[in-house]
């Protein structure tokens, strides 16, 4: 048996996001939700006190506003549970199973933090997908999911949610359909400071699902692709039997998993280990993987690579052994990138991220990239073993998700859902400055005559010039957006005086005065324009739109093609 495998070597690491004890849970929240994480470390003077995570969320009050001020020292859990950076991931599988935690705390032999080991990091390493594939989703369905109705209360479902304990619910929205809710959307709640509002409200839908009888690998790739962590569970009749993620999945395989994980890391680095004596024998072993292999010397020059490697890079052996890696160097990193691959070669004896590299014919590409250092029987560096595969694919897939999230498909702008993002941060930066912002609510008279008369094409491509006008009209930092239909909203952070708003709504007003022309169609069409400002009119993102949704409708009733502010008053108090 070769020498066990320490959690540094699965870890998460990088920069560990913390914050001070008086640091407010809101606050707390939002960074947790900025960086897209699942904890948070409290830290005192330089000394980790508390942890806060996704779980805890569920403990807050939501019925009382008052409790997302508090501070974070208050709510989070301490001490912090950790484990040396050297403990086998096996034992460590141990602890994570018997406190019921989820995060451990990871530090060195200094007792530094370096690292946070989750339950998700030890189902997304290489080693499960034999044991997925063979298993279906049914097998690995703990118990019924939790349903609750969406007139509920987010402070009841909260509540119910840590009661129970579970870390997502399914939210019956009614003739909505169903929804899902996670204790991730609970942080966001709190970072958002959301009220105690109806959950059909807050539900994410429509609710992605798998079959009962999908392999677990299915399940586990559309958890990635979909960047998400809960997938429902559907019968042959299209019932809801379960929730499923990471969790569920590495329930009853840890200890298969870490056995097969360690097994398969000791076989490759005994075999790397050998390569220069027996490069003969290395090769036979792994000509066959898919992915890209490439061994060099300690004094990083290649003496080895696999057919991967060649059918991924397009270059040759003959055209790489003896030269450097910097051949296939893109040049979009600098220095300071690979000096801290290079402090992880080091330190750690490997290293993993990912990395653009151009091919033999000049295309860049993204590979996901491990290197690891090989050592002889007195411990020094005597080759370096990089394993990559082409990524490029799947980053783009990720794109194209992200943009149907969050972009409107026929006018590439913003769509709600990243408009209230992008409000939610200008509002909390604006009350940090103490300045104004502004958001315009934008709606075309009558736009539904250009449908029914010149058809649907001609209204999109009407929809499109409107957008490229606005457009024309506002700062590099502001925001459009299209809320479905013929109604856009237009969000201008950091404004000094109500003078620059009214300027951009005349500038809206007077670049649409033009005619349209559309496929042949002259057309002429106004828009009316609603305003409401921060703190004036409210201090939220709802009451901003809202407001100026109100304001709207009031310039519709005054006459069309002009603006209006939500409170007229406030031109006296800005």
């Amino acid at each position: 048996m070769g020498q066990p495998l320490p959690i540094s070597r699965i870890m998460h690491t990088g920069v560990l996001l913390q914050c001070e004890p008086e640091t407010s849970v809101a606050d707390a929240a939002a960074r947790m939700s900025e960086n897209s994480v699942s904890s948070i470390l409290i830290a005192d003077r330089g000394q980790v006190v508390g942890i806060w995570t996704e779980h805890d969320a569920l403990a807050i009050d939501f019925a009382d506003p008052a409790k997302f001020r508090q501070p974070v020292s208050m709510v989070m859990s301490s001490p912090v549970l950790s484990l040396p950076d050297t403990l086998d991931a096996g034992e460590a599988a141990v602890r994570l199973r018997d406190t019921g935690k989820r995060h451990f705390l990871v530090t060195n032999a200094e007792g530094q933090p370096v690292g946070i080991l989750s339950q998700t990091d030890l189902a997304l390493n290489q080693g499960l997908e034999p044991y997925l594939r063979l298993r279906e989703v049914r097998a690995a369905i703990p118990r019924p999911p939790l349903m609750v109705r969406g007139d509920q209360s987010l402070a009841e479902v909260a509540s119910y949610m840590h009661r129970y304990p579970a870390d997502a619910v399914v939210v019956d929205c009614q003739e909505d359909g169903l929804g899902i809710l996670t204790e991730r959307d609970m942080v966001r709640f709190i970072a958002r400071r959301t009220s105690n509002t109806l959950i059909r409200e807050l539900a994410t839908r429509p609710l992605l699902t798998v079959n009962e009888d999908d392999p677990l690998i299915y399940a586990r790739d559309q958890l990635i692709n979909n960047r998400i962590r809960h997938l429902a569970v559907v019968n042959p009749l299209g019932e809801v039997t379960g929730l499923i993620g990471y969790h569920d999945m590495l329930a009853g395989a840890e200890q298969m998993y870490l056995d097969d994980l360690r097994e398969a890391l000791e076989q490759r680095d005994r075999a790397l280990a050998k390569s220069r004596r027996t490069l003969q024998l290395a090769e036979r072993v792994i000509e066959s993987s898919f992915e890209g292999i490439m061994v060099t010397d300690k004094d990083v020059r290649i003496e080895f690579v696999n057919p991967a490697f060649t059918q991924l890079t397009g270059y040759a052996p003959e055209e790489v052994i003896g030269r450097s890696p910097e051949l296939l160097s893109s040049g979009r990193h600098d220095h300071d990138f690979y000096k801290r691959m290079w402090h992880s070669l080091q330190a750690h004896g490997y290293w993993r991220g990912e990395i653009w590299n151009r091919r033999k014919t000049g295309e860049v590409y993204l590979e996901l990239l491990t290197i690891t250092a090989i050592t002889d029987d007195n411990g020094k560096t005597s080759h370096y073993a990089g394993l990559f595969t082409d990524i490029t694919q799947n980053r783009k897939n990720e794109e194209q998700i992200r943009q149907l999230a969050y972009y409107d498909a026929l006018t590439g702008v913003p769509n709600r859902r990243l408009l209230e993002d992008r409000l939610d941060h200008a509002i909390r930066h604006a009350h940090r400055k103490e300045m104004l912002l502004a958001v315009m609510f934008l709606d075309l008279d009558r736009f539904k005559e250009v449908n029914d008369t010149l058809g649907h094409a001609i209204g999109d491509d009407l929809l499109l010039q409107f957008t490229d006008r606005v457009k024309s009209c506002l700062r590099e930092d502001d925001t459009l957006a299209r809320l479905g239909g013929d109604e856009f909203i237009v969000l201008l952070p950091e404004v000094e005086q109500l003078a620059a708003v009214t300027l951009v709504a005349n500038r809206l007003i007077a670049v649409n005065q033009s005619p349209y022309q559309v496929q042949g169609n002259s057309i002429t069409i106004g828009a009316s324009i609603g305003i409401s400002l921060y703190p004036a009119d409210g201090t939220t993102v709802q009451e901003l739109i809202n407001g100026a949704d109100v304001a709207m409708y009031r310039a519709k009733r005054n006459g069309r093609n002009h603006y209006h502010l939500f409170n007229p008053e406030a031109i006296e108090r800005v």
